[in-house]
């Protein structure tokens, strides 16, 4: 019997040691996160572990046309990055490619959000905070499927360089896209992240983490994340490991005829719908149009990624929502 649970102190540790470290990243100010900064604190975290890291400035992100994390990030001083970890170890049969949405604050751009709406927005890369936590705590634990961790970071503002609504981009994946609006801003730099790990490492699965829409906290509350995928066997192995460690979880529709709302007449697609209802629906779609054939599942993190008030879990900040979650997962995948 000691035999076996002999691993269990060092597992339980690695996996709250990577929560808590998702948990401080969330609730560090924006001041102390700016993309140059939050992009330096995770390479610093990661080199402590034998991860493969691969850092792209902004001059790497023109030259390798990264437009729509560009159009994001251009109304802000503070440049982007792009930070891609990787956990390779020998004989692993699956390939898991990790994106998370790194938004270091979020003032919704040109569109910019109202005085409600724009408090905490220091949250808004905890999709791209837990998926970092989760490939350090993966190479730790040594977990044997070979995983990327995919983290575009940027700060969305407004000022004379901002995108501005009614322009056309092109994304990464080649597809133009029309801007509704500028505060519709992570389904961006998402799916240039998907576009390009699709592209390089051909995955089996790909999970997106993002706190992306206020709909989706509409639709499930505070403490519960939507699970979007045309795939049921993934939707429901991440509901089952969110049951497991109560980071909870509930499927969401993905109808196609919901993509009608995302047509634009002068572009391939428009980053807003042309409905306010449905919204955390077709937010999932368009992210949906850059995952090519791919396995593919989004998790929409925003209700559950940061708590106002403390609780017996944990204090008032970031949650560390979807460390244990994705741990999970990959030990089942």
């Amino acid at each position: 019997m000691s035999k076996k649970y002999r691993s269990l102190a060092k597992r339980v540790a690695a996996v709250c040691e990577g929560t808590l470290l998702a948990r401080e990243w969330v609730s560090a100010p924006s001041n102390a996160k700016t993309p140059e900064q939050f992009a330096a604190t995770i390479l610093a975290a990661a080199q402590k572990q034998p991860l493969k890291i691969e850092v792209l400035d902004e001059k790497e992100l023109k030259r390798r046309k990264f437009g729509a994390i560009l159009a994001v990030a251009a109304g802000s001083q503070s440049k982007p990055r792009m930070i891609v970890l990787e956990h390779a170890p020998r004989g692993a049969q699956k390939k898991v490619i990790l994106v998370g949405k790194g938004v270091t604050f979020d003032s919704g751009g040109l569109n910019l959000k109202s005085s409600a709406a724009i408090t905490g927005m220091k949250s808004d890369m905890a999709g791209a905070a837990a998926v970092a936590a989760t490939l350090i705590t993966a190479a730790r634990l040594k977990t044997k499927l070979h995983i990327v961790g995919a983290l575009p970071i940027v700060e969305n503002m407004p000022s004379g360089r901002a995108t501005r609504p009614g322009d056309i981009i092109r994304s990464y994946a080649g597809k133009t896209i029309e801007i509704g609006n500028t505060d519709a801003e992570g389904r961006l730099i998402l799916i240039d992240a998907m576009a390009y790990a699709v592209q390089k490492y051909k995955p089996d699965i790909l999970i997106d983490l993002a706190t992306l829409t206020g709909a989706c906290v509409v639709a499930l509350g505070e403490k519960i994340a939507g699970v979007f995928s045309p795939d049921e066997p993934l939707a429901e192995a991440i509901v089952k490991s969110g049951e497991k460690t109560h980071g909870r979880c509930w499927r969401m529709p993905l109808p196609e005829d919901y993509k009608e709302l995302l047509k634009s007449e002068f572009a391939d697609i428009n980053n807003m719908p042309s409905s306010r209802s449905g919204g955390a629906i077709t937010a999932a779609l368009f992210l949906s149009e850059f995952s090519g054939e791919t396995r593919w599942a989004h998790i929409d993190i925003a209700g559950p990624a940061y708590s106002e008030k403390g609780n017996v879990y944990c204090r008032a900040g970031g949650t560390g929502f979807g460390v244990r979650l994705l741990t999970d997962l990959l030990e089942k995948l």
